[in-house]
């Protein structure tokens, strides 16, 4: 039996979660910068009966997303892509996150979106960072969306004089990748097929340990505490959300981003979390 054919980048807890509920009978092909996360996740899924395949891939460079992409299409046409490549603000500098998170995710979209099969979907994974900076004028948003890939880090709100430190960088890619998924949506629509973000708040994964580790480690402690649901969450939360935007039951849903913080960007505009509240 042929089998439907799934791209997931990133071998993280958020990525695996998703893999894990919408990925059984499809054929995946898993592709991360570290072969050696990878190959383990791999195993994971395929001592569960899952079928994945490790790639070695890097998302800040289109050549790489195109091997991959390439990889996967040995097996047929690509039904499903799952993002949940990037890095975060204690892990990485300015411009790696910029080029990783922001330029990379564009290009993938960009890229899978050319070869999507009809009645195909995709979700990718921003951040509830996108929503808590400074708002953005209404020309600056749709530059994040519709510029050219190549020419995204040469905009002027993207230039290294303006950007503060490594969480605003990571904010505007988040942004980005929000507003760029409305873009792609209407191209991937043209082929018969949707697509969609998640913008998680605080999810216990080793990324997330990284940043309560870090230097703002007690600010984001302090922004589960005082957000509504009163804990972080997990990655299998993310899967539910990601089974309803990749299944039949989504299907009127399209260049979406669905914000799941435990309430903490409602908190951090109207609640205890508010700026002044600190």
């Amino acid at each position: 039996m042929k089998k439907d054919l799934m791209i997931v980048t990133g071998a993280g807890q958020i990525s695996m979660a998703i893999a894990r509920r919408v990925g059984f009978g499809k054929k995946i092909i898993l592709g991360d910068k570290s072969m050696k996360n990878c190959e383990t996740i791999a195993k994971i899924m395929n001592d569960a009966g899952y079928d994945v395949e490790p790639f070695e891939m890097d998302l800040s460079d289109r050549a790489s997303i195109k091997a991959m992409i390439a990889k996967a299409q040995e097996y047929g046409e690509i039904k499903y892509l799952v993002n949940g490549a990037g890095v975060s603000p204690s892990q990485a500098p300015i411009d790696a996150i910029l080029k990783v998170d922001l330029y990379g995710t564009a290009v993938l979209l960009e890229e899978v979106g050319k070869v999507i099969a009809e009645g195909g979907a995709g979700v990718t994974i921003s951040s509830q960072s996108g929503w808590r900076m400074p708002q953005l004028t209404a020309e600056e948003d749709r530059a994040l969306a519709t510029t050219p890939t190549e020419e995204l880090l040469n905009l002027e709100i993207l230039k290294p004089e303006n950007i503060k430190d490594t969480l605003h960088a990571y904010q505007m890619a988040k942004r980005c990748n929000e507003k760029r998924v409305m873009y792609e949506c209407v191209r991937w629509g043209e082929r018969g097929a949707r697509l969609n973000d998640i913008a998680p708040g605080i999810i216990v994964t080793p990324l997330a340990i990284d940043e309560f580790n870090g230097p703002r480690g007690d600010f984001y402690k302090n922004m589960f505490a005082k957000c509504p649901a009163g804990r972080p969450g997990t990655a299998d939360e993310m899967a539910n959300i990601a089974e309803l935007l990749m299944s039949d039951a989504g299907a009127f849903i399209t260049g979406s981003t669905f914000l799941a913080d435990g309430g903490a960007t409602a908190s951090y505009y109207y609640g205890p979390l508010q700026p002044e509240n600190q």
